[in-house]
């Protein structure tokens, strides 16, 4: 039994797809292993058979043409064949590619697994920069809407994602534990004390590593805060509803969806 065949019979119970279909992806699959491009006229000579190149390429030309992908069935395929366990880590990132003219701002979240970010759920932004508030919660709404039983572990992001309605979505039902960097200049109240973080933890030395005893209020919510001082004199400080002790541990799981850009930045 061939390869492609092995991989289509894996497909098969989660792809609603007939025989014809299942077999082209499973070969396009193949194929982008060997050549480690989406270049259409490299991708063609990965396709293994009797076939022309020429006739490989038309295909994969009429596939992505034609048919409209359900990505949520794709998004589920690809958890039920990485055997993701529970409880999830998630990562939430922005991305910007440019090919020529033309940027694509890429906001994605992915599944965090031995190291890397599984993508289930993005949207291209009609616009360059920074993601809103209004647009994660769309997207996360989208996760939600194909993965609303799974448990999450927590969700991790970086200093571009944060403000008041967004920490404000993620302590609603359901609420959604997160482990959230924020910046040195935001302030955090504690009774009638508003402080910058970088004086609460200005007595970090580099690779100490501290949790404030009681929750600070920020943008209206009580979260716990971490710190740790870097080799470059700055800090890495997290804010999180939950498990403070293990919170700097925890977002540095969020370097799996960085990874997973640097493939796809060597494929595109």
């Amino acid at each position: 039994m061939n390869q492609v065949t092995l991989l289509r019979d894996a497909l098969r119970p989660h792809l609603a797809w007939h025989g014809a279909r299942l077999s082209f992806l499973a070969a396009f699959l193949i194929a982008l292993l060997r050549v480690k491009t989406v270049n259409f006229s490299e991708l063609a000579t990965g396709f293994s058979g009797e076939a022309q190149t020429d006739s490989h390429y038309k295909r994969l030309q009429r596939f992505f043409r034609h048919y409209e992908l359900d990505y949520a069935e794709i998004a589920r395929t690809v958890v039920a064949l990485m055997a993701i366990p529970e409880p999830w880590v998630l990562s939430i990132d922005r991305t910007e590619w440019q090919f020529g003219d033309c940027v694509f701002n890429i906001l994605m979240l992915g599944i965090v697994h031995e190291g890397v970010a599984f993508p289930v759920v993005w949207c291209l932004l009609d616009k360059r920069g920074n993601s809103n508030s209004t647009e994660r919660m769309k997207l996360f709404d989208q996760f939600l809407k194909y993965f609303r039983e799974r448990d999450i572990a927590c969700l991790t992001a970086d200093r571009e994602f944060v403000g008041k309605d967004w920490f404000g979505y993620l302590f609603n039902e359901p609420l959604t534990p997160f482990r959230i960097r924020i910046r040195e200049d935001h302030i955090l109240k504690h009774g009638r004390q508003s402080l910058k973080v970088r004086v609460l933890f200005q007595d970090l030395q580099v690779g100490q590593h501290k949790v404030l005893r009681h929750k600070r209020q920020l943008w209206g919510h009580w979260v716990y805060i971490a710190a740790l001082r870097l080799e470059d004199g700055s800090l890495l400080v997290v804010a999180t509803q939950t498990a403070p002790k293990s919170a700097i541990a925890d977002y540095a799981k969020r370097w799996g969806i960085e990874t997973l850009f640097g493939i796809f930045k060597g494929i595109f």
